[in-house]
């Protein structure tokens, strides 16, 4: 594809790996969001995600049924089998992908392979959603899944929603502490442009700023994709890395918020440690939330 044709993709949702669904929960709502009902896959994974007016959205990701996990990983759904290495390494809190909206997966598929970063196969499913009046609805996807080798912790996939869910979410996308939307989402890594590479390629977008922290590439809905080396996340969320770490990890998530007094005042009442740097509210990992997050106007 030549760069002339490109259009940079929409930022989708992101992959939130979790112990489990009730404590996530527990932590969202102490963190004022409001969480959508517990939702199955047909491949033994759950999902209890939080919508946002920007029409982004967190997927905490916890296990449901293992046994269905394993043979599904093993039959190779990429999702189920990447979400497995996850936690097997690094633990099951964190932050494993980044997905980026498509109108055509298969082609997507066809584009990661031909730029040899596709992570395996299409995969195809259905699954029902609770909605806030009761009901339910099912919706079916199709997503394209690309990887680096170099960085076995984190991937990027394209989600094409072949039969969407219904679109009035705005009971679920009103929170508590303010929140709207995305403003970033931030990777670390000791060389960020090692893995510049895959990034335009996932985003479908050759612009990307480089700087003394790392870089930076903008997707179409104005959600910047961050990777900071060790002097970026000391300088802008103040934690250290291993300099010895190599790959791509998923480090923090940036939200705004309508009014930061307020949403200070909620974290506050609610007991939720907190520091505040560059006009920012930094909160640390915690169980049920396995990385920083960051809430600014």
């Amino acid at each position: 594809m030549s760069a002339v044709s490109r259009t940079p993709r929409l930022l989708d949702h992101l992959v939130l790996p979790v112990t489990d669904l009730a404590t996530a929960r527990e932590r969202y709502a102490q963190l004022g969001f409001t969480v959508a009902a517990d939702a199955l896959h047909p491949f033994g994974t759950e999902n209890a995600c939080v919508f946002f007016a920007d029409k982004t959205y967190l997927e905490p990701l916890g296990i449901a049924k293992r046994e269905e996990c394993e043979a599904a990983a093993l039959a190779g759904n990429v999702f189920v089998a990447r979400d497995q290495a996850y936690r097997f390494r690094r633990g099951h809190d964190g932050f494993s992908a980044i997905v980026l909206s498509s109108d055509d997966a298969a082609a997507d598929h066809a584009r990661f392979r031909k730029a040899g970063i596709s992570a395996g196969e299409l995969l195809e499913f259905s699954r029902p959603m609770k909605l806030p009046d009761g009901s339910q609805a099912t919706g079916s996807f199709r997503l394209a899944f690309a990887a680096d080798l170099r960085s076995p912790d984190f991937f990027f996939f394209a989600c094409q929603r072949v039969a969407p869910l219904p679109s009035d979410r705005s009971a679920l996308e009103t929170h508590a502490n303010g929140v709207i939307g995305l403003s970033e989402v931030v990777l670390s890594e000791p060389n960020p442009t090692d893995f510049q590479y895959i990034l335009q390629e996932a985003v479908d977008e050759r612009e990307v700023s480089a700087h003394s922290f790392g870089m930076d590439i903008e997707t179409r809905n104005g959600v910047k994709i961050s990777v900071l080396n060790q002097a970026g996340m000391s300088g802008f969320f103040g934690r250290k890395t291993p300099g010895h770490s190599r790959g791509l990890r998923g480090r923090a998530v940036v939200f705004t918020v309508a009014d930061l007094s307020a949403t200070e005042q909620l974290l506050t009442a609610n007991a939720v440690s907190f520091t505040r740097k560059d006009n920012r509210l930094i909160v640390p990992e915690a169980p049920g939330q396995g990385v920083i997050f960051a809430f600014g106007e």
